[in-house]
């Protein structure tokens, strides 16, 4: 990261179950930024097509209409839909990391695509565990998500929710220079009166957290639950009392852990701006880099297994012999 850099951070409320509409919107968010100067919007956990809160509040039977309609209005990468987006990228010149469930074939993830400020795909990453009721409907990723990208604008990496709550992910991530991290959340909207864990305090204290542990700058945007989705999602008083609107927590920390921007209140839909000096970094960094002079692998280390893990390989041509067995299974001894 070599220059400034004003960023948007989008705390708003999807067109939920709405594919179409919310790419709409994230394209007029994404105008929005680029006529304030941004150079980089960052959009909340699954923003298109909306978090799936209905897992939370009922049983899976009764889940399954939505679940059906949440896989028709998710997003395909390379879809006419993903490329309205890139296409906007493009002609604002602004990079993107959105937020999306992403529908590949049959299965659904956690998604988060990183645009370059001409269209093109920096990467994309899945949620490596989804947490609790999410694993009903969502896979998991593998090692190729927990990474970092290289860009003109800065080391950009990126996570969702409660990987923040996962210690070596995130040590896995600072340990690759990130200097711009993307914190999405959901919004913090669920079981108000029954935990904190799942609240703005203690999870806003995260992405903060984060930002002074990785010595770099966070990025957490926050959608809202809107009443249109309290009216869809809660037909019952118990379910009004699980589910609240509003909910939005939206934040930009910098690398010493402090607010770059003014918060907005939880039913504000709007975008936080704050401008990246590269400077802090390196004011961060000299006090306490974790994955640097701060360290000590003498005593602890992280084991990190960064490659994909495809459920079918292709081996053509692979005569069967002792040596192709133990390639495949190295867990099997045979005597020939």
């Amino acid at each position: 990261m070599k220059d400034p850099l004003k960023v948007a951070c989008v705390q708003a409320a999807p067109v939920f179950l709405d594919l179409d509409a919310t790419v709409d919107k994230t394209i007029t968010l994404m105008e929005q930024a680029a006529a304030a100067g941004a150079g980089l919007i960052a959009f909340p956990e699954t923003w298109i097509p909306g978090y799936p809160w209905f897992l939370w509040l009922d049983a899976p039977a009764w889940n399954m209409p939505l679940v059906q309609r949440y896989h028709q209005q998710s997003l395909v990468l390379e879809s006419v839909q993903a490329r309205r987006i890139s296409d906007a990228a493009r002609h604002l010149g602004l990079y993107v990391v959105l937020g999306y469930s992403e529908r590949n074939n049959a299965s659904l993830y956690i998604g988060q695509w990183i645009i370059d400020d001409h269209g093109e795909t920096v990467g994309v990453r899945r949620k490596l565990k989804a947490t609790h009721v999410e694993r009903t409907m969502f896979g998991e990723g593998d090692g190729a998500s927990l990474r970092t990208f290289e860009t003109p604008v800065g080391v950009l990496g990126a996570l969702c929710c409660w990987e923040h709550l996962q210690p070596l992910s995130k040590y896995a991530m600072y340990a690759q220079n990130e200097q711009i991290h993307v914190a999405a959340w959901p919004s913090f909207s669920l079981y108000r009166n029954a935990t904190s864990a799942l609240g703005p305090e203690v999870n806003t204290a995260a992405s903060r957290v984060y930002a002074a542990e990785g010595q770099c700058f966070v990025l957490a945007p926050c959608a809202i639950v809107s009443p249109e989705m309290i009216e869809m999602l809660c037909d019952s008083d118990a379910k009004r009392s699980l589910l609240q609107a509003g909910g939005g927590h939206a934040r930009i920390f910098g690398p010493d852990g402090s607010d770059l921007a003014t918060p907005l209140s939880e039913h504000e839909e709007g975008l936080l701006y704050a401008t990246l000096d590269p400077a802090a970094l390196t004011f961060a960094k000299v006090a306490a880099g974790p994955a640097g002079h701060y360290s000590r692998p003498d005593v602890t280390r992280l084991m990190f297994n960064p490659n994909p893990a495809p459920c079918v390989v292709d081996l053509p041509g692979l005569p069967i012999s002792s040596e192709s067995i133990e390639l495949l299974r190295p867990d099997i001894a045979l005597e020939v």
